[in-house]
């Protein structure tokens, strides 16, 4: 497995993730992002992948809406969809990671068959570009984030990937690690976000490996699914900020390099 983290768009974080032995920044080109000012950067980010020695694990776009309220696909989301891909293939990166936001006024099942309509359209893309698809399992602006949506998504699209972090499991009433069991031969990049409960309530993301997960276990699945791809960490706690955040992060990165074998 390779250890990353989240990072902004810009040479101080390829700097930063060498600096601390990480193998990997993930890129994450959310809805309301400039994508062309993205786009045009695209070679001086090679120059820093290539200055520094640390790769792209992963470009993601959280937080779009890909679907119309028609339930059609928004056309204009679909290109950036493509162009993201287009950037993955550019960077040596073979993942892109997105979700499919969900139609009230359609069904449960009309839902699912425009997401596979969706994804199915960029498996297709990214084929041509050695680029895997991923959906992801954060709740924002999407609904492919459970075993339901899986069992009918990507059981009919036997090469959608998941994006999977157990935090989501743990603040929406899953079982995280019954999850990993039962879908991590699907999990194609993984998120490393702490996650504390206290009397039912989320209180805080601290740093992974300073929570409440079971880290140990859960990668001993990602293991036993024969898992070798990404394991990035999330900075995502309002408390750890500034020097306490970066020893969070240090913390991490310790923590999880005793883990990988």
């Amino acid at each position: 497995m390779k250890l990353g983290i989240i990072a902004a768009v810009k040479e101080e974080s390829f700097k930063n993730a060498a600096k601390k032995g990480l193998d990997f920044i993930e890129l994450c080109i959310n809805g309301g992002y400039n994508t062309e000012e993205f786009f045009n950067q695209l070679s001086e980010i090679k120059g820093w992948i290539k200055g520094y020695n640390v790769g792209v694990g992963s470009v993601g776009r959280w937080k779009a809406n890909v679907l119309k309220e028609d339930g059609s696909i928004d056309e204009e989301e679909l290109e950036i969809a493509y162009k993201l891909i287009d950037a993955a293939s550019c960077l040596g990166c073979e993942v892109y990671v997105c979700g499919c936001n969900y139609i009230e006024s359609m069904s449960y099942y009309e839902n699912c068959t425009k997401a596979i309509e969706f994804f199915s359209k960029l498996i297709e893309y990214g084929k041509q570009r050695k680029v895997n698809i991923a959906s992801y399992n954060c709740r924002k602006i999407n609904f492919v984030h459970n075993p339901v949506a899986w069992t009918i998504i990507h059981g009919h699209l036997k090469e959608l990937g998941i994006k999977y972090d157990p935090s989501h499991a743990v603040y929406n009433g899953g079982d995280y690690l019954k999850e990993a069991e039962e879908w991590g031969h699907r999990f194609y990049h993984v998120h490393l976000k702490g996650s504390l409960m206290i009397n039912g309530k989320r209180v805080d993301d601290p740093p992974a490996g300073l929570d409440q997960t079971d880290w140990k276990a859960f990668l001993s699945i990602l293991y036993a699914k024969d898992y070798s791809r990404g394991l990035s960490i999330e900075p995502h706690s309002p408390h750890w900020q500034g020097e306490l955040g970066e020893k969070g992060v240090d913390f991490t990165i310790s923590y999880m390099k005793a883990l990988i074998l």
